[in-house]
């Protein structure tokens, strides 16, 4: 039952279509919660207990399955969403103000982070062709990584120093 919640992330995996992209997007929104009440720490432990928890939980449902990764497991892009913010929330933290200033930034990381996660580019799609539950969670975890690092580069090529 709780290995059902965390890897369906409550539920939004069953949404359809796109349940991918959904739970991106309710993770978006959590993120900005999280960040006002617990700053950019708080994403980094969310983010870490996200993955461990998604790891347990798509590894207790995929024990005697043929694939590990199913539609509705959306747990990994939740985590791969809130890495992808991590810049940012770092940045509105040093900066002093509210992630929702950074609004664009959050969306070019949304936006990004989607484009690699579908199109799975290079080490992305590598581990996507590989099975288990570490493949599902790392997959996505690459994804962030590759859309924070664009995230960050575009946000300091264009970030209005005088905020």
């Amino acid at each position: 039952m709780i290995a059902r919640l965390t890897a369906t992330f409550f539920g939004v995996g069953y949404l359809s279509p796109g349940s991918g992209t959904l739970g991106s997007g309710v993770a978006l929104v959590l993120a900005g919660i999280i960040h006002v009440f617990a700053g950019f720490p708080g994403l980094v432990v969310a983010t870490i207990c996200g993955g461990l928890v998604g790891w347990w939980s798509v590894a207790a449902l995929t024990r005697d399955a043929e694939s590990c990764d199913r539609s509705e497991f959306v747990i990994d892009e939740v985590v791969g969403q809130w890495l992808t913010l991590w810049p940012i929330s770092w940045i509105a933290m040093n900066e002093g103000v509210p992630l929702s200033v950074l609004w664009f930034e959050c969306a070019l990381a949304f936006l990004l982070f989607r484009l690699f996660d579908i199109l799975k580019p290079g080490p992305v799609g590598w581990i996507d062709q590989h099975d288990g539950p570490l493949a599902v969670m790392s997959d996505d975890v690459v994804a962030a990584i590759f859309a924070a690092v664009l995230t960050t580069l575009i946000t300091l090529s264009f970030i209005d120093r005088s905020i």
